[in-house]
């Protein structure tokens, strides 16, 4: 079940019993990973051997799906035509169109481009289905990160979410008032005009009241910390994070020396 301010489902896993630092350092490697090795069919590996299977791990693949087919590949395809159709490289034509051609090697440096964008996207979709923003935020801040910097990153997480669920109530609200907001295409693009300004309006106020809630909760406090809540480390997590560590850089090392 989603909770309202962030994408994070509840679930028992083994994803999400990971420290969040380990979880974000897996992510960045995969990404990185992705981005840098001078390997083709890396990315391809990467999504097919590795995200995919972390979201059956962590038990959230349907939702990790349901988001891929709405948000991610829609995106991923828009980038592989647009790449693929004007990026001007190669001679071999291989399909053309009025004055737009596709050349093969275009067309392999769309997929790939492409690749990389939905390992990137996906990767951090999986984060943030199984990392609850706070857990990350307390751990973030436990090692030595300003709190400042911490809240920019959680605040960044927690925008669509929140949007999301004020639009909702917004629009429920509204249909209580005989607002039309499930006929036509034109009648609902009309009704979404009264809907933007308590959005906007709404999402101000929430940023003035969560100012005043943190001050008065001694967020620029100078003095150390606690938590009620604290995140475990295990010494086997960190030797993982140095792991993936050495992976990066491997593959920086593998793509300058055959580059």
């Amino acid at each position: 079940m989603h909770e309202r301010l962030s994408f994070h489902i509840k679930r028992d896993s083994v994803i999400h019993s990971l420290n969040p630092l380990t979880k974000l350092t897996l992510i960045l490697a995969l990404i990185l990973i992705s981005f840098t090795s001078p390997w083709y069919w890396t990315p391809h590996v990467v999504l097919l051997l590795a995200v995919i299977p972390l979201s059956g791990l962590g038990r959230v693949f349907p939702e990790f799906f349901k988001a891929a087919t709405r948000l991610i590949l829609p995106a991923a395809g828009f980038l592989f035509l647009m790449q693929a159709f004007f990026q001007p490289i190669g001679e071999e034509v291989i399909f053309k169109f009025y004055f737009l051609d596709i050349t093969q090697e275009s067309l392999m440096f769309a997929f790939r481009n492409a690749m990389r964008v939905f390992v990137m996207i996906s990767a951090f979709t999986l984060f943030l289905l199984t990392t609850h923003p706070s857990e990350l935020m307390s751990d973030l801040t436990r090692r030595g990160l300003p709190g400042q910097f911490a809240y920019v990153i959680i605040s960044t997480l927690q925008i669509l979410p929140q949007m999301q669920a004020k639009a909702q109530t917004i629009i429920a609200a509204q249909r209580s008032r005989g607002l039309d907001t499930e006929s036509t295409f034109l009648k609902r693009a009309g009704s979404v005009l009264p809907l933007v300004g308590p959005l906007v309006f709404g999402s101000l106020v929430e940023v003035e009241e969560r100012a005043i809630a943190i001050e008065a909760r001694g967020f620029t406090s100078k003095n150390s910390k606690t938590s009620l809540h604290e995140i475990s480390d295990p010494s086997f997590e960190k030797t993982i994070r140095w792991a993936l560590l050495m992976l990066v850089i491997l593959s920086i090392a593998a793509n300058l020396w055959l580059s």
